[in-house]
């Protein structure tokens, strides 16, 4: 059989999205032209066919992310495309012509918002024929997530859950995986579409925060239900209130910051309650793990991005159309997956 054709990355002009400082401003996200370094042994060169922005991306692009990265950057944390160059070890030669998902979080990765980039062999994960570049091009933060969530839950052996920010693409998957797991959900939502959207999933336990009686609810529902963890992807004032609702010796877990303010909890319900809160990264918690392991929980993922752990997309849109496509992802958050297709 012969070889798949490979080239020069340094000889090929790309296009990426750039930020030059971490102020935030989305305005200032611009589309430049510029050429590839040489690949190392360890790397391989993706043609992007699709990458989304997450509310990671957005965190990044305001300095607020658990990393940053030498200025001026490419954002984007995931992505698909296809593997047309790679560097000189066996595992990055095997992988060339290769349909893939990628991941880019390192602090020495560039960003998947762009025509092409370079990303670690290890990084990319060969795709399924019956999956798409588009549900292949969220297949790690959002899906891999929701995986490492409800595997948490199992190992504690949680009889119910509180999640916040439940309508989410992650919340939906959260809400699919855990009737698949026969796992009580008690969900939170902002606004009472929201709580139509998931009872139509067939979520059984769903509270809007915006309701008058929502802590009353919240703290019957955690104690009839024995709830004693929580997964938070909000923040600030919300993290007391569940904490406040859960039964003694509860833990919740944040790994979003999507009010973007400071968790606020009394103090009392950690003396006197023995409540606790820690954090969820899922940059962290793939580093724990055995390479094979992982390997085997990105196949069983990859199986269910058709239906349990599916992404809806509500819009596509070419590099150079950044900021509409940023206007739509923050004017409607829950929609759907916005994604850039270079």
């Amino acid at each position: 059989m012969s070889e798949q054709p490979t080239f020069d990355p340094t000889i090929i002009r790309t296009k990426a999205l750039i930020i030059s400082d971490y102020s935030g401003d989305l305005a200032k996200l611009t589309l430049v032209e510029r050429n590839l370094r040489p690949l190392k042994a360890h790397e391989v060169l993706v043609k992007v066919a699709a990458t989304p922005i997450n509310p990671s991306d957005m965190m990044f692009i305001n300095g607020s992310y658990g990393i940053t990265k030498p200025l001026p950057a490419v954002p984007g944390f995931e992505g698909s495309g296809t593997i047309v160059s790679t560097g000189d070890q066996l595992y990055s030669k095997v992988l060339l012509g290769k349909r893939v998902s990628f991941a880019t979080q390192a602090p020495e990765d560039d960003g998947a918002w762009a025509d092409y980039v370079i990303v670690a062999a290890r990084q990319c994960l060969p795709l399924a024929e019956s999956l798409s570049f588009e549900q292949a091009a969220s297949a790690i933060v959002n899906p891999v997530s929701a995986w490492a969530l409800i595997d948490i839950a199992r190992q504690r052996q949680a009889k119910a859950v509180v999640q916040t920010a439940a309508a989410s693409q992650l919340g939906r998957m959260l809400v699919r995986l855990a009737q698949r797991e026969k796992l009580t959900l008690i969900n939170i939502v902002r606004r009472e579409a929201q709580v139509e959207l998931l009872q139509a999933l067939g979520a059984e336990y769903v509270l809007n925060s915006s309701s008058p009686d929502f802590a009353e609810m919240l703290s019957k529902l955690c104690h009839e239900q024995q709830a004693n963890l929580a997964f938070d992807a909000v923040g600030g004032e919300l993290v007391g209130q569940v904490v406040s609702a859960m039964p003694k010796g509860s833990t919740i877990m944040v790994y979003g910051a999507l009010a973007d303010s400071a968790c606020q909890i009394d103090p009392r319900s950690l003396i006197f309650e023995n409540k606790h809160v820690t954090g969820f990264w899922l940059t962290d918690w793939i580093g724990q793990i055995n390479p094979l392991n992982f390997a085997r929980i990105t196949k069983n993922v990859q199986k269910l991005l058709l239906d349990e752990l599916t992404s809806t997309v509500q819009g596509r849109f070419k590099l150079h159309e950044a900021q509409n496509a940023l206007e739509l992802y923050q004017a409607n958050m829950t929609g759907g997956k916005v994604l850039f297709t270079p």
